[in-house]
């Protein structure tokens, strides 16, 4: 998931929460070059007001068109967008892109606060759950996802969608790559997290990133990491990198990484090895050198391997699949 999609069901449990009956957009699979992936979600209410997006903006004009023809009104319902060539041109979906997207219709009472609600909480890090729903009936129930799988499935009646943590990137410490890190992180939708307990490094915060004038170690410690969090760390002193490699290889972040030579480190290994009590389990988490050989030079560049690497591993990409 990606911090839109965390917006989007923000947004709407204080629509809920308000007494707004909207609908809630859900992609459940797309075919072709389609911009949005599953699971990316649009919630809308009657007055036109929207949140999140299906495809930048085309799709959602000839939903809100829907909606003012008066269509649209059951509790839940399958809708294709761009199955003939001629509506794939007045949508301009590329490359003959096909949405499938479910839409389900709402009125704000309780069991739809509290189901809201739990999705909220998922897309924070507290539990994975999937979200089950009746097309028929329109009945809709969480549950623990102990499985895995594809994100969002239709099978005959009921689909089933998986709600998960939003990516999150924790940057122990604030350095120039870290600030360019943060920039592209919440460029792709990355939940930005800062820990840092220097002064001279909190006065100039990245735009639109979450600081904690904390140890990354300690921040860590106290249990933020999820399965979909990756912590890197970028300030070359150990004081700060090696205390929060120490802490992120023992909670269930998916990448963790720290920025060097490939001295810096072998050097660092040992180190952890030696002082941290690190097995070789534990140190083989981490990736060192951190991110993608670009032949990057600059802290941009860097940067942009850092991101890129973090993203490979998330899709579950080896490198010599690039």
């Amino acid at each position: 998931m990606r911090q839109l999609d965390l917006q989007v069901v923000h947004t709407a449990l204080q629509w809920a929460r308000k007494g707004h009956s909207f609908w809630l957009c859900t992609v459940l699979s797309t075919y072709g070059s389609a911009p949005r992936t599953p699971g990316a979600m649009l919630a809308v209410r009657a007055d036109g007001q929207l949140i999140g997006s299906l495809s930048g903006g085309c799709v959602e004009e000839a939903f809100l068109e829907s909606l003012a023809d008066g269509e649209l009104r059951a509790p839940t319902q399958i809708v294709l967008y761009g199955e003939s060539d001629e509506e794939r041109q007045r949508l301009q979906l590329p490359c003959g892109g096909v949405l499938k997207v479910l839409v389900e219709h709402r009125a704000p009472d309780k069991t739809w606060v509290d189901h809201l609600q739990g999705m909220y909480n998922a897309l924070l890090g507290q539990r994975r759950l999937v979200r089950e729903l009746d097309l028929s009936s329109g009945a809709f129930v969480l549950m623990a996802d102990d499985h895995g799988g594809e994100i969002a499935q239709l099978l005959n009646e009921r689909v089933r969608i998986r709600i998960g943590p939003v990516l999150r990137l924790i940057l122990a410490g604030l350095s120039p790559v870290a600030e360019y890190c943060a920039s592209f992180a919440r460029t792709i939708g990355c939940e930005v997290i800062a820990c840092d307990p220097r002064e001279e490094m909190l006065r100039r915060p990245p735009e639109g990133v979450q600081v904690h004038p904390v140890l990354p170690s300690e921040f860590i410690a106290a249990g933020h990491c999820h399965e979909a969090t990756a912590v890197v760390a970028l300030t070359h002193d150990p004081r700060i990198d090696d205390l929060a490699l120490m802490e992120a290889v023992r909670s269930p972040a998916f990448y963790i990484g720290a920025m060097g030579s490939r001295q810096t480190s072998i050097r660092r290994a040992e180190r952890l090895s030696r002082v941290g009590g690190l097995s070789s389990q534990q140190i083989a988490r981490i990736h060192m050198p951190i991110g993608l050989d670009l032949g990057s030079k600059t802290p941009a560049e860097i940067a942009l391997s850092v991101v890129a690497d973090v993203l490979r591993v998330y899709h579950g990409k080896g490198r010599d699949a690039l």
